[in-house]
């Protein structure tokens, strides 16, 4: 919590985000960026922003040079550095309104800077802990890679019970320069009283590559939505998604692939294994600019549909202004077929198990795309926890 002296500019950013935040208007069904999604989720009556929640961190033996603090001593002690990069990007899909909360009210989270040439090998994991019921907790993700610079960070989240409902409302600012590399991984396994909106802000420089990844199994009703923007030429992002939703939980994910600059990559993979009569929204725009020849834009949304009662709506979307461009997007949702249990089956397993197996594997593609056995294990050990409990 930030108790010590703030700087002066940052509480200007704080009182200028209330008032907008008080004059924005709530998202209603005449919203695109709302279409489908539960706006009874956003009733926050009663809810006060005093967050309660503790967060800790695990982080490895680093490099000279490498910044990695509090969210609220970086700002005390590298203040010019936030304020260059602190949200300075609109939230354009839906949440601006829970961004100015944000905001208005963040009083946690990590900082981590890795100056130019630097590598970090190993991952810092922080781990929040969400407490309190009826609070909203801010947690706020700010990482800024120089040239040549490598690094891996896993926000995980978890509910200090089984019964507060609380409410969680985090954003990630993750600036990647040229030329490095910068991989997050959000792990979310609130209880099943709680809600949270994630928004994730990417942005990458030349030859710079950015791999983004959310894990959801927790939470009642989960908001995420995640941005790119491509600016430098060669840039490459991979932007990744597991969700496995079951009983009445509900996932709502947005993406936008910006296409900024010529010869830039971009590859989405969200896969969404269904149980119950939970429900997923999934809505991804690729926007490639005029200039931004050559793009290279993949978006794919998978649903495995574990029961019939289970819904997921998919509207993926493409805007091209340039040529030479190769882009791409589809969707897919599709049951386990009764060949693949058979096959099972005949192999002595029980078909209960079988089921599981196959829902396991259908997480592994968009997982192992990661390429970090750290992160990797993170992510399978919450997977294995969610279809232990099922």
């Amino acid at each position: 919590m930030i108790t010590a002296t703030i700087p002066a500019w940052f509480e200007e950013i704080q009182q200028s985000a209330k008032a907008e935040y008080d004059t924005l208007p709530m998202p209603s069904r005449k919203d695109e960026n709302w279409r489908f999604g539960n706006l009874k989720q956003l009733d926050f009556d009663g809810f006060t922003p005093e967050d309660s929640s503790e967060i800790s961190y695990n982080i490895p033996e680093l490099p000279a040079g490498v910044i990695c603090l509090p969210f609220e001593e970086a700002l005390q002690q590298h203040g010019e550095l936030v304020k260059e990069h602190f949200m300075k990007r609109e939230a354009r899909l839906g949440s601006a309104k829970y961004t100015a909360l944000h905001k208005a009210n963040v009083k946690s989270g990590l900082f981590v800077y890795v100056p130019d040439g630097v590598s970090v090998k190993k991952p810092i994991e922080v781990n929040h802990v969400i407490s309190g019921a009826k609070k909203i907790a801010f947690p706020h993700t700010l990482i800024i890679t120089g040239k040549n610079a490598e690094i891996s960070v896993v926000d995980r989240f978890a509910s200090a019970s089984d019964d507060d409902a609380g409410l969680c409302i985090a954003v990630n600012d993750l600036i990647a320069g040229d030329g490095s590399k910068l991989s997050y991984c959000a792990i979310q396994e609130l209880n099943l009283s709680s809600r949270m909106i994630q928004v994730n802000a990417t942005q990458l420089g030349r030859d710079a590559h950015a791999i983004a990844f959310t894990l959801n199994t927790g939470a009642q009703w989960a908001r995420n939505e995640a941005i790119s923007h491509m600016e430098g030429e060669g840039a490459h992002s991979d932007m990744l998604s597991c969700s496995i939703p079951s009983g009445t939980q509900q996932y709502d994910q947005r993406t936008y692939q910006h296409h900024a600059a010529a010869h830039t990559n971009s590859d989405l993979l969200y896969k969404n294994t269904l149980y119950g009569t939970s429900r997923t929204v999934f809505s991804g725009l690729i926007l490639v600019d005029q200039g931004a020849h050559y793009t290279d834009a993949y978006q794919t949304c998978r649903n495995l549909m574990m029961e019939d009662t289970a819904e997921a709506n998919s509207m993926p979307g493409l805007e091209i202004n340039a040529d030479q461009v190769k882009c791409s997007h589809g969707s897919t949702s599709a049951s386990i077929s009764d060949e693949e249990i058979f096959y099972l089956r005949a192999r002595g397993i029980q078909p209960q198990k079988a089921r599981r197996l196959i829902a396991n594997g259908f997480s592994t593609e968009a997982v192992e795309r990661m390429r970090n056995d750290r992160l990797e294990e993170l992510v399978i050990e919450a997977i294995d926890r969610k279809f232990a409990s099922l």
